[in-house]
């Protein structure tokens, strides 16, 4: 049974996001928190609450499910919209800055067999 969390706008740049996404892909929800609580990286603060919140979904569901046997079946990052912001540069000139955002989705499933 798959459960699914998605956390929207999220204020860090997809290709940040994507090295802490990558590092508990596939791996059981157990592990995975332990893992992103471990983490000394911005994003995963955020994706340790979206994954408790994807765990929290599981458990209130209607069919019983086992939360041991929860692995982390798919997790993605897709680009958000930017922020365009202006930063003034010598000689009246100005560039731009892009403040960059990021939509991450996060999809749980049970193992089959034994908890591992």
């Amino acid at each position: 049974m798959e459960v699914t969390a998605r956390l929207r706008y999220l204020r860090s740049s997809p290709r940040k996001v994507r090295l802490v996404a990558d590092l508990i892909r596939g791996k059981g929800a157990e592990e995975a928190a332990s893992i992103l609580k471990l983490t000394n990286k911005r994003a995963a603060r955020s994706l340790e609450k979206l994954l408790h919140s994807a765990i929290a979904n599981a458990e209130s569901r209607d069919e019983p499910i086992d939360v041991d046997r929860l692995y982390v079946r798919e997790i993605f990052v897709d680009q958000g919209p930017s922020e365009k912001r202006i930063r003034p540069q010598p000689m009246g000139r100005a560039a731009r800055i892009l403040k960059r955002k990021s939509h991450v989705t996060i999809k749980l499933d049970t193992r089959k067999g034994a908890v591992s």
